[in-house]
């Protein structure tokens, strides 16, 4: 009997199990059905595209074929229905040469121009006659396709490189006084033009400096990009040339004088300028600088005041023969006991300086008297020729705008940059000695005679020089 129950019970709880494996197995199935389908949706979302084919590879592909119209870039220009709305002023233009009632209508020209002093959008219609292959320029442009008048920019290159402001505040002082809109980029485009219209300009007055009897030089530091260099400028009476971004060898000097300047230098005591000219005028400015600089930073030194008192006596007296104009001779014996009294002065003359024991100063006081011992030739030459300065102080005025400009972080990007700065900076300067005040009135409208007549002041100078006794003719103020 009680196996029996035991079979029973061991039936029933088989058959139990069973049951909630049947039920297991069912819902394990349903599982994985369902993930079948899952997985089944992910291959189709990830399976490949048909591919698409560019090509006709069918036979007749050649004859269906149609050539893709080739897309030019834009090139930046309103068009013409759109400029006409902007004009607020138009003329006609007319060959100087023809008779007005015989021209006819060629061609319309837009640009932006400053007229009492705002930007004003100007329409030009030009005339000639009707078998005229070199139509009439309208006045105050460069050429047939310029958008913007000589006067815009020459205020930019005022700006920019006479000034010293950045190119960007260039463009927001016209924004601000003239109302014309204009970008960096325009801005730089323009005076970039101006630049290359001036390059021979730039020649010709380095020609003109080679030629002259007196030359001051002076350089200061410059950078392109993240280089050093240096800036050279070299002043005469008439004339200013800008070497940009260059190094400071004795090359860059020879470049625009030669190997050997047949006239007389006034300079600092840089060794480039040793032996490169016929006679050489060391600056007093920088002795007297380095003698002041002594007596001020060591005044418990009485012989440092004493020496400053007495060179500068006798600096006073070589002024005082310069300008002597009784002295038609004896300049020269002038000029000798001039040096003597130096001799006298340069008592530490030739002492030697040992590293580590000379004091700093005294070293300085030592190079000093050397320097003027050792250059005798090189004191006195204004007072042998008195339209000789005793001071290179007319290029270092030229030279300090660069070195303002350079302390204030605005000095070139690229060579072309610099080299772009040595040409405007030349011609605005050597155009501003010709005036005695420098005005946009002036510098317009010796440029537009130039255009006018196809040459510039400076080659007419230059021309001047290369005729047999023709003596130079110095232009007359405006």
């Amino acid at each position: 009997m009680d196996s029996r129950d035991d079979a029973n019970e061991l039936i029933r709880q088989l058959t139990e199990q069973n049951r909630q494996q049947a039920a297991r197995i069912q819902q394990l199935e349903g599982e994985l059905e369902r993930l079948k389908l899952l997985l089944a949706g992910k291959a189709d979302s990830k399976s490949a595209k048909k591919p698409v084919f560019k090509e006709n590879y069918s036979l007749g592909r050649n004859a269906r074929r149609k050539r893709k119209r080739r897309v030019r870039p834009s090139s930046g220009r309103r068009p013409k229905e759109l400029k006409r709305k902007l004009v607020r002023s138009e003329f006609d233009v007319y060959h100087a040469d023809a008779d007005p009632q015989q021209c006819v209508f060629h061609r319309e020209q837009f640009a932006w121009r400053i007229i009492d002093g705002q930007a004003v959008y100007v329409g030009y219609r030009i005339h000639d006659l009707p078998d005229s292959k070199q139509l009439p320029r309208p006045p105050g442009l460069r050429t047939s396709r310029s958008e913007y008048g000589i006067e815009i920019i020459l205020i930019l290159a005022f700006l920019h490189y006479w000034i010293g402001v950045s190119l960007d505040h260039a463009c927001e002082v016209m924004r601000f006084f003239t109302k014309l809109e204009l970008s960096k980029s325009q801005a730089d485009s323009l005076l970039k033009q101006l630049a290359t219209d001036w390059d021979e300009q730039y020649d010709t007055i380095a020609e003109l400096i080679a030629l002259q009897m007196i030359v001051y030089i002076d350089e200061t530091g410059w950078k392109v990009g993240t280089k050093s260099c240096y800036t050279w400028v070299f002043s005469t009476t008439m004339h200013v040339l800008f070497r940009c971004g260059v190094s400071r060898a004795k090359t860059e000097a020879t470049a625009v004088l030669g190997d050997s300047f047949a006239g007389i230098g006034v300079t600092d005591d840089y060794a480039a300028y040793q032996s490169l000219f016929t006679q050489h005028q060391l600056c007093w400015a920088h002795l007297i600088r380095k003698a002041i600089k002594l007596a001020l930073q060591h005044p418990d030194h009485p012989e440092y005041a004493t020496f400053l008192d007495e060179l500068c006596e006798t600096y006073h007296q070589a002024l005082r023969h310069q300008r002597d104009g009784r002295l038609s001779v004896g300049r020269v014996e002038k000029a000798a006991q001039l040096l003597d009294r130096i001799r006298q002065l340069c008592t530490r003359h030739g002492e030697p300086i040992v590293p580590d024991e000379t004091p700093p100063h005294v070293a300085d006081f030592i190079r000093l008297q050397n320097e003027l011992m050792d250059n005798p030739d090189c004191l006195f030459v204004f007072v042998e020729h008195p339209t000789v300065e005793a001071t290179n102080n007319r290029s270092e005025r030229n030279a300090r705008r660069e070195a303002e400009v350079r302390k204030g972080a605005r000095t070139s990007k690229t060579a072309d940059g610099a080299q772009r700065r040595g040409v405007i900076l030349t011609v605005l300067a050597s155009l501003a000695t010709r005036f005695q005040r420098f005005t946009l009135d002036h510098l317009l409208s010796e440029v537009t005679r130039w255009w006018e007549t196809g040459l510039s002041i400076f080659q007419k100078e230059l021309a001047e020089l290369h005729q047999p006794n023709v003596p130079p003719t110095i232009p007359a103020e405006p």
